[in-house]
C-alpha cells in the first residue's frame, strides 16, 4: 500500500530556507508524478509544486516561483522541496501525494500527513 512520508518541516525566520523530502515506502515512485501542497490554518489546502516521473517537467504555483524548486532522487525513493525566501505567508503544513499518472494530472492519491512549516522572526 502506498505511503508517503514527508519530513523536513520546522521554524525559520523570514528569508531562510528549508528542504522537506516526501519518502515512500512499500512502492516505488519511478513511476509516479508527485505533487506538494500545503494547508494554512482556516484557509483551503492548494497546489504548490509537481514534478513529473522523469523529473523532466515541474509545476508551481504563482506564489512560490523563483523561490521554490521541486527535484527528485528516484533512486532514494524521495521527492524534494527547497523552499529559499521563505516568507511569513508560507506557513502551512505541507503534504506530498502521488499522481495517478506519470505527469501532473492533478489526480492524486496517497497524501501523507504533512510536515509544519513555521515561518516567523
Amino acid at each position: 500500500q502506498l505511503q508517503l512520508v514527508e519530513s523536513g518541516g520546522g521554524l525559520v525566520q523570514p528569508g531562510g530556507s528549508l528542504r522537506l523530502s516526501c519518502a515512500a515506502s512499500g512502492f516505488t515512485l519511478d513511476y509516479y508524478a508527485i505533487a506538494w501542497f500545503r494547508q494554512a490554518p482556516g484557509k483551503e489546502r492548494e497546489g504548490v509544486s509537481c514534478i513529473s516521473s522523469s523529473g523532466g517537467s515541474t509545476k508551481y504555483a504563482d506564489s512560490v516561483k523563483g523561490r521554490f524548486t521541486i527535484s527528485r532522487d528516484n533512486a532514494k525513493n524521495t521527492v524534494y522541496l527547497q523552499m529559499n525566501s521563505l516568507k511569513p505567508e508560507d506557513t502551512a503544513v505541507y503534504s506530498c501525494a502521488a499522481d495517478k499518472k506519470s505527469y501532473c494530472s492533478g489526480e492524486v492519491f496517497g497524501r501523507g500527513q504533512g510536515t509544519q512549516v513555521t515561518v516567523s522572526s
